[in-house]
């Protein structure tokens, strides 16, 4: 036994290292976080640069082939502006131009100069206003004709000033003609704004001589009026990390700062709330010494019973305990134990089912043998000299994986699925040619319905599989509808095919609800659509059934926070 002093400066010592620890760990904390933040910049920056890099050098190449090889280019330098050539050609030059802004972005401009008539003129939709037309026709007739436009404008991609809006640009050269690229710079960086830098973080693009071209905005859409020098004292004493990341082919680079101040704030209050806890237990101290006989001993008979736990992890109960209160808190231990228990088994099943369904919906999206088939059928249209075959389906490849590698959203647009469907239907045509054919019939009212990414595709990829062959024709149909059910909105999708159908164990468990057969690693994506739309919906109903063929009807209802069409669409 040892008197009541001894364990009050067993108490003050703890506390004391309780607090040192804290300190430590806290610091240590927000520099791990710093390290990490400032990691994860220098990978999203590398990744931001090689996109753009590689859109750099395809513009560039692709301007320097237009001027050398394309005929349109030498008609129009040769003929006067109202000749019906020049028209033509320049016609047939925005078209081309219109596809590559297509592809790399609408922020993209196109121009052609043509110095022999003094004529700048745009080849593709262009954001520029009037004035700032009007200064870039300034700036290239000074330049044009010198070595300067090789130094600066050729050979990389640099900055410019259009009516105190900076742009990107490069001049591809000629003989006598130019073509121009330029893209806004807040455009440009437009997609790291996109990024969490914290409320004080921002993202600007840098030119050779330190200047941000930029607008001053930060991540949370404030306007920054000096970066260097932080609003508040708290964002002083917690200085942003910078990243800077250079492009390859450009007088100008990037600068991230980002600054979570929010964590640090949370530490800093946690360690504020450790110095308070040292008080208290300081005051405790004292409290303990003057209420040793009364409160001391049965409090410390509380703690050690609470500390002991029977083998199977139960607290035991308390027997003769002469405080009542601590009784009853005993009681409440328990059962506080009990729900914690069920409630840790409960979110860990949750989890485990959450990743293995992460896992199916991963699986779905990589497949290699449809890539690969569709290489091949480009291969043979390529044997066969079928340009525009060859055109049509390396758009609707492009447009497919699009959709498939940039959709991270858990939810899209019916109507957007309904799009991404049709592109992988025309490539299965341009495959199967006459062997199927499909409608759709979309109810303009359920354009903007929120559903699940490649939902209706799962069910369109399994009609392709089971029912299309090229013995005979078959039809499919993707029919999606409005109605009222009961008290609440309800969209009716129903994909259907005239095709074998189910078979007949198949058909039988998946009325059922009963999960199928995976083991061969067939049959994932109706599993994984199936449990996705129990996952995300509580009370929605898909139906399988034989008429005629297969046909799968989805019974979507509305999201609470989605906002559907009325009457009032057209």
């Amino acid at each position: 036994m040892y008197s009541i002093k001894h364990y009050v400066r067993i108490l003050l010592w703890i506390s004391f290292i309780a607090l040192v620890v804290d300190f430590a760990i806290s610091f240590s904390s927000i520099a791990l976080v710093r390290q990490q933040s400032s990691r994860y910049l220098q990978d999203t920056a590398d990744l931001y640069i090689d996109r753009i890099d590689n859109n750099f050098a395809y513009i560039h190449h692709f301007m320097g082939w237009t001027l050398a090889n394309d005929e349109n280019m030498e008609t129009m330098s040769e003929r006067s502006a109202d000749d019906p050539l020049f028209l033509k050609a320049n016609d047939n030059i925005y078209k081309r131009f219109a596809e590559l802004q297509k592809s790399h972005g609408k922020e993209y401009n196109f121009f052609v100069y043509l110095k022999n008539k003094d004529f700048l003129l745009n080849v593709a939709p262009m954001t520029l206003s009037y004035p700032q037309f009007e200064a870039l026709k300034r700036t290239v007739n000074e330049d044009v004709g010198s070595a300067e436009i090789y130094r600066k404008y050729y050979s990389r991609w640099t900055t410019i000033d259009l009516n105190g809006t900076y742009y990107m640009i490069n001049i591809v050269p000629y003989h006598d003609r130019y073509l121009i690229g330029l893209v806004s710079a807040d455009e440009l960086i437009r997609p790291l704004r996109d990024i969490n830098l914290g409320g004080g973080g921002f993202a600007a693009l840098v030119n050779e001589d330190g200047i941000r071209v930029t607008s001053p905005v930060s991540n949370d859409g404030k306007s920054i009026r000096d970066p260097e020098k932080p609003d508040s004292l708290l964002d002083r004493l917690q200085p942003g990390t910078t990243v800077v990341r250079e492009f390859s082919d450009a007088s100008f680079y990037i600068e991230l700062v980002i600054r979570f101040g929010a964590f640090e704030k949370i530490m800093i209050a946690q360690l504020l709330v450790v110095v308070l806890a040292v008080l208290i237990a300081s005051n405790l101290c004292f409290i303990l010494l003057y209420f040793q006989k009364r409160v001391l001993k049965p409090i410390k008979t509380f703690s050690n019973n609470l500390a002991i736990l029977t083998n199977e992890g139960e607290p035991i109960d308390f027997e003769n305990n002469k405080i009542i209160e601590l009784e009853k808190a005993n009681r409440q231990f328990v059962d506080l134990v009990k729900q914690i228990r069920d409630i840790k088994i409960d979110l860990y099943e949750r989890e485990l089912e959450k990743q293995r369904m992460h896992l199916n919906y991963m699986k779905l999206q990589i497949k290699p043998h449809f890539f690969l088939n569709c290489l091949t059928t480009i291969y043979s249209m390529a044997q066969m000299q079928l340009h525009e075959e060859i055109e049509r389906m390396t758009l609707s490849i492009s447009k497919y994986f699009r959709y498939i590698f940039q959709n991270d959203r858990d939810f899209v647009s019916l109507l957007d699925e309904i799009e991404h469907v049709r592109t992988y239907l025309d490539i299965q045509r341009e495959r199967y040619r006459d062997a199927f054919h499909y409608r759709v019939d979309l109810d303009p009212l359920a354009a903007d319905v929120q559903l699940p990414p490649l939902l209706i595709q799962t069910f369109v990829e399994n009609a392709m599989k089971y029912a299309v062959s090229r013995d005979r024709e078959v039809r499919l149909t993707i029919e999606v509808g409005r109605h009222i059910q009961g008290a609440a909105s309800v969209t009716e999708i129903r994909i259907s095919d005239t095709g074998p159908g189910f078979p007949g164990d198949v058909l039988e468990k998946l009325a059922a609800g009963q999960p199928l057969d995976q083991s061969g690693g067939t049959r994932i994506g109706i599993m994984n659509a199936v449990q996705r739309l129990n996952y995300l919906y509580a009370d929605a109903d898909i139906r399988f059934r034989n008429a005629d063929g297969a046909s799968v009807t989805i019974l979507l209802p509305d999201r609470p926070e989605a906002k559907i069409g009325t009457e009032e669409r057209p």
